[in-house]
């Protein structure tokens, strides 16, 4: 190629480098050794046998190859002309590529400890392909599911669309469900370990994935039965009410919180496992066993919630979800929440079984945190309402501003917003601004899941630092079990 530098030419240099392309692997007349003197001449080799002991070093770790043991030749290459030397010596090329059997791995490999010029050539072929094909990561990009849907739908429009207010909660219930598609049916029952925000510090939970899948069900539940389907919890037990007694009768609303909704749902699947006096051999709910069944139940649930906000269109968006405590919130708010919890709860999941999982998409990462931002100047004062903040800063005189903060939010779902600090309502803007914080996009969501301790997550704030721990903790103090 123009200008020499590609990847192939520094290929083709290392293949020519190789004993092999110059008969190295000869021993010279007269009894001396191939580490000493090349095939075609008297002249010393490069380096000599202690450069290719250098080399052979460097494939310590590499396939099970340790070092050169001192026998045979001590560490120089082996004179074997009966055949097998020139056998093992040609598959080094395959070796290199991962491309033996595993019993020609293994001779090929035993060579290498005792062939210091296989060993030094195995060296060069292993770097020559890593230049010809570089590492790979195998895990699909986040996006590619969200520009796979995009380019079908920009050919053909769906007849029914999933209103704006549900898109995320689509692909994070998809997400999920595919990292569980591949767990093991061990990986089911790994501990993970829950944090949320409560009152001023951290509090925690441990429980298993298929805990964290069910905590994920009954929550989303309260969505369902707001839209009239069923309840999962509802009917279920062995008393009338089951695990739904206390939460109305049929077509009702659940009034109950969402921690006590969880806290129900594993009060009633550990009481079914105590009564088995056994390994339970199926996951409650669900009939027919294994670990799948919740799995069904949940994914089933998620997608009529999806397919029902589908097929209403906007005659659904504000339809109340009560959430406990006098929470009530818009469905299209409620979706929202839930999409953002999804994620979190699958990252908890993800790092139980060491699986990488990426964030959202930037569309709907960004749509996840301005919503969240927006809720902040009601948080902060029902938080002064309780006392856990610190009252208003009165007006100095009439018709003065009050105070704001400026946030930003670093990323490509970020952006920057001035928020009110004294009053909810009140003006917000660069004039009136006394103090300014920046986080990441990510430790941002991190902080309102309750999964990073308030004074750890700035990045960089100045100002009033008061108003900036206030708005910390208000951010923090939005998450929940």
């Amino acid at each position: 190629m123009p200008g020499g530098g590609s990847q192939f030419d520094e290929f083709g240099r290392a293949l020519r480098a190789s004993p092999r392309a110059h008969g190295e692997h000869e021993l010279p007349p007269g009894g001396g050794q191939a580490g000493d003197q090349r095939a075609g001449g008297g002249a010393p080799a490069a380096g000599g046998p202690q450069a290719d002991r250098r080399r052979v070093r460097g494939l310590r770790g590499v396939r099970g190859v340790r070092r050169v043991r001192g026998g045979r030749g001590g560490g120089q290459t082996v004179n074997d002309d009966s055949g097998e030397h020139l056998r093992l010596q040609h598959l080094l090329g395959a070796w290199a590529l991962h491309a033996c059997s595993p019993e020609e791995t293994v001779e090929v490999e035993e060579h290498l400890l005792d062939c210091a010029a296989c060993a030094s050539e195995a060296d060069r072929l292993r770097s020559a392909i890593g230049l010809l094909h570089p590492h790979m990561n195998l895990d699909l990009a986040p996006a590619l599911r969200a520009e796979v849907l995009g380019a079908c739908l920009s050919a053909r429009a769906p007849e029914v669309g999933v209103p704006d207010y549900a898109q995320p909660y689509d692909a994070e219930t998809a997400r999920l469900d595919a990292l569980l598609a591949d767990l093991s049916e061990e990986e089911w029952d790994a501990g993970v370990q829950l944090e949320w925000f409560e009152g001023e510090e951290t509090a925690r939970r441990g429980t298993s994935v298929s805990g964290v899948l069910g905590h994920l069900l009954v929550v989303d539940g309260m969505v369902a039965s707001s839209l009239g389907l069923p309840d999962p919890l509802r009917g279920r037990g062995r008393g009338r009410g089951g695990v739904g007694d206390g939460m109305g009768g049929e077509g009702e609303r659940p009034e109950q919180r969402a921690e006590d909704r969880t806290e129900a749902f594993w009060e009633q699947v550990d009481s079914d496992w105590r009564q088995l006096d056994s390994e339970p051999p199926e996951r409650w709910p669900g009939a027919d066993g294994g670990p799948g069944s919740l799995r069904r139940v949940w994914r089933d649930q998620a997608h009529e919630l999806i397919r029902t906000c589908a097929f209403s269109g906007k005659g659904v968006a504000d339809i109340a979800v009560p959430y406990g405590d006098g929470v009530v919130l818009p469905l299209r708010l409620a979706l929202l929440d839930r999409a953002f919890e999804t994620w979190i709860h699958a990252t908890d999941i993800a790092e139980a079984v060491d699986y990488p999982y990426p964030p959202p998409v930037p569309e709907h990462l960004r749509t996840l945190i301005s919503v969240a931002v927006s809720m902040l100047p009601s948080v902060l004062a029902a938080r002064r309402q309780a006392g856990l903040a610190s009252p208003p800063v009165p007006v100095a005189r009439p018709g003065s501003a009050s105070r704001s903060l400026c946030l930003r939010i670093e990323g490509e779902s970020g952006g920057e917003w001035y928020l009110p600090l004294d009053d909810p309502g009140g003006p917000a803007g660069p004039e009136n601004c006394v103090s300014q914080v920046v986080l990441p996009e990510v430790q941002f969501c991190r902080l309102a899941a309750g999964h990073l301790p308030p004074r750890r997550a700035a990045e960089g704030q100045q100002g009033d630092q008061q108003a900036v721990v206030e708005l910390l903790y208000a951010t923090a103090s939005m998450s929940r079990l």
